[in-house]
């Protein structure tokens, strides 16, 4: 069983800054990949950025230039690094944990962009 928690959403003004963090816990026995998503009302879910066991990274589009993910592999942790916020930036940021056999999501953390 692994447990994924994301943390670090809230309200900010356009323009500014949040980090949000991810936290896996549990049966993980090596690196794993980790995935940043996010989804607005109404919308599908969108890919914001991919960390493979192997250090590399890809970036959808809504995040390249703004957004940066970084890991701690010792403590099985992601951040995401949210500058430049705008209002359509406005959603649920979803982390996903890929073991390969399973994956597993955690909760989500909101985040809202507004003046």
């Amino acid at each position: 069983q692994v447990k994924v928690v994301e943390s670090g959403g809230g309200l900010v003004q356009p323009g500014g800054s949040l980090r949000l963090s991810c936290a896996a816990s549990g049966h993980i026995f090596s690196s794993p990949a980790f995935g940043w998503y996010r989804q607005a009302p109404g919308e599908d879910i969108e890919v914001l950025a991919l960390s493979r066991s192997d250090g590399s990274e890809n970036y959808g589009d809504s995040a390249k230039g703004r957004f940066t993910m970084s890991r701690d592999n010792a403590k099985n942790t992601v951040y995401l690094q949210m500058n430049s916020l705008k209002i359509e930036d406005t959603a649920v940021y979803y982390c996903n944990v890929n073991l390969g056999p399973a994956s597993y999501w955690g909760q989500g953390t909101q985040v809202t962009v507004s003046s």
